[in-house]
């Protein structure tokens, strides 16, 4: 068994996940499994999807490896559906890994529109949803171990309540 712990975050775009888990694998030495990097990359050689699947395949299997050597993960991803998030179990639960589900949000829908259209895109080819985008999203309700507002904590404070669930 791998004395690992998955950490899966999941919110919609501009909530402030990449952000937080950047924050949270530089105080912990955690590994961090983007989507968005893994589903650029895909689009880069013309093997994307359009269901988004297959980015979601990869980064779970990125995770499971690095999760059997005994390195915990942060898996940064919308995460929009019950489906892709039993897949995220299952993959700590493979790794005879520990999970901890967070769901990102922001509740001020202001800030939320701030951050969704003027944040930079740090993916070199990645296209920013549109504020519209993000709206119509289909997210399903979450029943996370953890949520996170980032409208109410700022990072710092967001990784002491991840860090604290974790200890």
């Amino acid at each position: 068994m791998a004395d690992a712990t998955l950490v899966i975050l999941g919110g919609l775009p501009g909530a402030g996940k990449t952000t937080l888990a950047e924050s949270l694998c530089r105080s912990t030495g955690f590994a961090h499994v983007r989507v968005d990097s893994i589903q650029q990359a895909l689009a880069d050689v013309g093997a994307l999807d359009a269901d988004e699947v297959a980015p979601y395949a990869a980064a779970m299997a990125a995770a499971r490896d690095i999760l059997a050597g005994g390195v915990s993960v942060v898996a940064d991803s919308v995460n929009p559906v019950a489906a892709s998030r039993a897949g995220w179990l299952e993959v700590a639960a493979s790794a005879g890994a520990r999970a901890l589900q967070v769901e990102v949000t922001c509740g001020d829908r202001q800030q939320h529109r701030r951050r969704a259209t003027t944040r930079a895109i740090d993916v070199p080819g990645l296209v920013k949803p549109s504020w519209a985008q993000i709206e119509a999203r289909h997210y399903e309700p979450w029943a996370a171990d953890l949520v996170v507002d980032t409208a109410v904590d700022d990072v710092d404070a967001a990784v002491t309540r991840i860090r604290k669930e974790l200890s």
